[in-house]
Order: C-alpha cells, then structure tokens, then sequence
C-alpha cells in the first residue's frame, strides 16, 4: 500500500512538472521547450502561441501595431512548430489541432476589430493556422499506408 501511494504521488508530481504554469512568462517557455522531450513540446509551442495570441490583442489594443504583427508572426511560427512536433512524434495530434482551431478564432474575432489595412495580416495568420489544422485532420483521420 505504501509503494502504491508512493508511486501514486510521483505520477502526481512528475505530471505537474510537464505542464507550464500559468505565470510562466513567455521567455521562461521559449528557453523550457527546447530542452523538453518530445512528446511535451507540442503543448509548450501551444502554450507559447496562446500567449502570443494575447499579446497581439493587447498590442493592438494599445495602438502599438508593428509589436501585434510581430506576435501574430510569432503565433504562426510556433503554431507551425507545434504542428511539426505533434504530426513527428504522432503525441497530442488532437490536442494541437483543437488549440489551433481556438486560436484561428480568436485571431478572426481579433481582426473583426481593426482597421482594415490591419486585418489582412491577421487573415492570413489565421488561414495558415486553418491550413495546419487541416493538414493535422488529414493525419489522424486520413488513409492509413500499408506495409
């Protein structure tokens, strides 16, 4: 019984450990997922392009326009990375594609709200995340190869 609950509490902990925390800066993430395993670094790539997605908003919000296009670049790029993770190592496939479809839509709602010369970067942001969410279905559910 004793091991069963040791055991128990290192799952427990172990677990904790491959998650970020919710206060973890941006850069604390970016220097952490480059030395996580592989099957962790799908949702560290998420979790760095969710922040992203809130740094455009604020940004643009605040008039700072060239800081919120240089996030939504960010979102691409570790959106993209986070794509590339999930579809080599086949881990939290499902996981990347619904967090890439939530932040396609905030990304759209975002740019319901700005000028117009300011939407086309965020469109195409959202579209190249629509792409890989696509390309993400078509590797779970698609035709199976046989050997």
């Amino acid at each position: 019984m004793r091991s069963l609950v040791a055991l128990l509490t290192f799952v427990l902990v172990s677990s904790f450990a491959a998650y970020p925390l919710k206060d973890e800066s941006l850069e604390q993430l970016i220097a952490r997922v480059e030395s996580a395993r592989a099957e962790d670094q799908p949702h560290l790539y998420i979790e760095i392009a969710r922040k992203e997605v809130e740094a455009a908003g604020k940004s643009y919000k605040a008039g700072e326009n060239d800081a919120a296009r240089k996030s939504v670049d960010e979102v691409v790029t570790y959106s993209a990375k986070a794509s590339d993770a999930a579809s080599h190592t086949g881990k939290k496939l499902k996981d990347t594609e619904i967090a890439l479809r939530k932040m396609a839509e905030k990304l759209r709602d975002l740019k319901r709200g700005l000028a117009y010369e300011d939407q086309a970067p965020v469109q195409a942001a959202a579209d190249k995340l629509e792409q890989m969410r696509t390309e993400l279905l078509g590797r779970m559910f698609g035709k199976k190869e046989r050997q």
